[in-house]
């Protein structure tokens, strides 16, 4: 990161883990551990996407992307404190028309077969979703995104798009991981009561579903994003 890359959010600086720190850089070597965590705990071998069709999937949005071009990622879950990856800017960010919801339902990281997690993703819907746009300087894009999209696309169950967006610095275009409803792993909004309750008991070799949840209520109140969804499940969790 950058020496100014919080100069628009300076408060956010401490709140946000160092690439350096993150178990969820996924680099190759970090990748072939987590791949030896999930054959020991027997899953097979085609529990993720295959290399090659990770890959395939980056390429198909970004392999045109001009070399001298920034590129801006869109955070609105766990991005937004343990992003993974080196950036130069990151600044507010406000995308129409969508909404986080806990749509995914995960047997792996927040989650197991016992325990199944629900996972945020982008969701069309009227209104408003708030998050972070952190800039990634051009020198960097093929080499970070690869390692994001390790992250985010390992199992398909997301559907990356370039998303206009605005920021108080001015307007953008952003990739956002968004919802793929083709998935099976996707489960459409439940209902509240099911979905507190799912986020209560999930839990993974990562954590709990419920810490999860904390964190991303934290982070948005730090932010001073105002997000009644995840303010009533916090809230209902806590309660709990």
């Amino acid at each position: 990161m950058t020496a100014d890359a919080f100069i628009h959010l300076p408060d956010l600086r401490d709140r946000v883990t160092q690439p350096a720190q993150s178990l969820l850089r996924l680099t190759p070597e970090m990748f072939a551990m987590w791949e030896s965590r999930a054959r020991a705990a027997g899953l097979p071998a085609s529990w993720r996407l295959s290399d090659e069709a990770i890959e395939a999937s980056r390429l198909a949005l970004l392999g045109d992307h001009q070399s001298g071009e920034d590129l801006w990622i869109y955070s609105y879950g766990s991005l937004m404190w343990d992003p993974g990856f080196h950036f130069a800017e990151v600044r507010l960010a406000d995308v129409e028309g969508y909404q986080r919801r806990f749509t995914l339902r995960i047997d792996l990281g927040r989650g197991s077969r016992d325990h199944p997690a629900l996972m945020l993703s982008l969701e069309q819907q009227p209104g408003c979703c708030r998050g972070l746009a952190f800039r990634i300087a051009a020198a960097d894009v093929h080499a970070e995104s690869a390692i994001l999209w390790r992250r985010e696309m390992l199992r398909g169950g997301y559907a990356p798009a370039m998303v206009p967006m605005t920021t108080p610095q001015g307007p953008i275009t952003a990739l956002a991981f968004v919802s793929n409803t083709a998935h099976p792993s996707y489960v459409g909004e439940l209902p509240f009561a099911e979905t507190a309750a799912t986020i209560a008991r999930g839990k993974g070799v990562l954590g709990t579903n419920r810490e999860y949840l904390v964190q991303l209520a934290m982070q948005l109140e730090a932010l001073g994003i105002v997000d009644p969804y995840v303010a009533q499940l916090h809230a209902s969790i806590s309660a709990a």
